[in-house]
């Protein structure tokens, strides 16, 4: 007996901890789910209104993930300052840790714009996997197409009055696939693994994405923290087992919008050579809007004599030292000498 959907309403507040979760995700799902059924309502195909959505999502956040872009990028050029504090200070890593800091704070290196929209991504995944998997299987969606008790929109359900979504969960170009449920091409035997080719593609354009912002390294920890940073898309096959298709959907058009981004910025970075080959479009190949190593930001100047003579050190002359000069032997004086 198949299990009865429920008509799509707003979550209400409760002693829930879950329920209170929904209620504080309300408007950020009622928005997207608006958007998706103003697209659907136009063209009449879920996936070109989940592409669309996906598109004005991710321009609207266009600043946020330039800004992320720009930081890594900062923080590469640099990594050699940061190698040299490392090594200055080896073994206490408080002294490395200020100094570090100190060297991201001349050169204008901003941690937080390099984090927030790594976590607004994941934070968006949340809203956009209810309106996929709720919104596309509820037979009636009346409630959640009202503003303030309003209707805003009106959508013709695809079959009114029974358990079928009202909103055509089917891809026709994708041949017919169903976005609201998980696509399975095939399952591995024994395990009983399903294998999905949304999944697939969502991967390897993660990995593309990862290996253009991986600058190239000889240092052998480096390396090895870059190799599990190249794992991590691979999960996405596992989720593909079980998440539902639109949301690859979603991801896929996510991923190469970003791709477009970084190639813009920093070029085709470490993708090349693959696998030994390097094309010639990628030879030589400069940024539309490449960033430029950072520069320290000069020092305010003070009534300090001292000062003022000294010109200001970089991080990275602090990291160097200095040689203390030793104590220079000269004639001593035989005046005072026991005889």
């Amino acid at each position: 007996m198949p299990a009865v959907v429920h008509p799509l309403c707003p979550a209400q507040l409760s002693g829930n901890p879950v329920d209170l979760l929904a209620f504080l995700f309300n408007p950020i799902f009622q928005t997207m789910f608006l958007l998706l059924a103003i697209f659907y309502s136009i063209f009449g195909d879920v996936g070109i209104a989940i592409i669309l959505l996906t598109l004005l999502i991710k321009t609207l956040l266009i600043p946020l993930f330039k800004a992320q872009i720009v930081s890594q990028r900062r923080m590469q050029l640099i990594q050699p300052e940061v190698r040299a504090i490392q090594q200055k200070f080896k073994g206490n890593r408080a002294k490395i840790s200020e100094e570090t800091m100190r060297l991201y704070k001349e050169r204008g290196v901003s941690l937080g714009s390099g984090c927030l929209p790594a976590f607004l991504q994941l934070f968006l995944l949340i809203p956009i996997y209810s309106v996929i998997s709720q919104g596309l299987a509820a037979p009636d969606i009346s409630s959640a197409l009202q503003f303030l008790g309003q209707p805003v929109l009106d959508i013709a359900c695809q079959a009114p009055g029974t358990q079928q979504p009202c909103i055509d969960p089917t891809i026709p170009w994708l041949l017919g696939l169903d976005a609201h449920v998980p696509e399975i091409l095939f399952k591995i035997p024994v395990i009983g693994f399903g294998v999905s080719g949304l999944a697939l593609i969502a991967a390897a354009l993660q990995l593309i994405q990862t290996r253009m912002m991986t600058p190239p390294t000889t240092d052998p920890q480096a390396r090895a923290q870059q190799r599990v940073f190249m794992i991590l898309p691979l999960f996405s096959i596992i989720y593909g087992s079980f998440l539902p298709a639109g949301l690859f959907l979603y991801w896929i058009v996510f991923t190469a919008y970003s791709i477009v981004q970084q190639y813009l910025i920093v070029g085709w970075g470490s993708l090349f050579p693959l696998f030994g080959w390097t094309p010639g479009f990628a030879t030589d190949h400069k940024p539309r809007f490449a960033v430029e190593a950072p520069v320290a930001k000069p020092r305010a100047t003070s009534g300090d004599s001292r000062q003022n003579e000294e010109p200001s050190r970089s991080a990275t002359d602090r990291a160097a030292g200095t040689i203390k000069p030793g104590r220079q032997r000269g004639r001593t004086s035989r005046r005072g000498r026991r005889r």
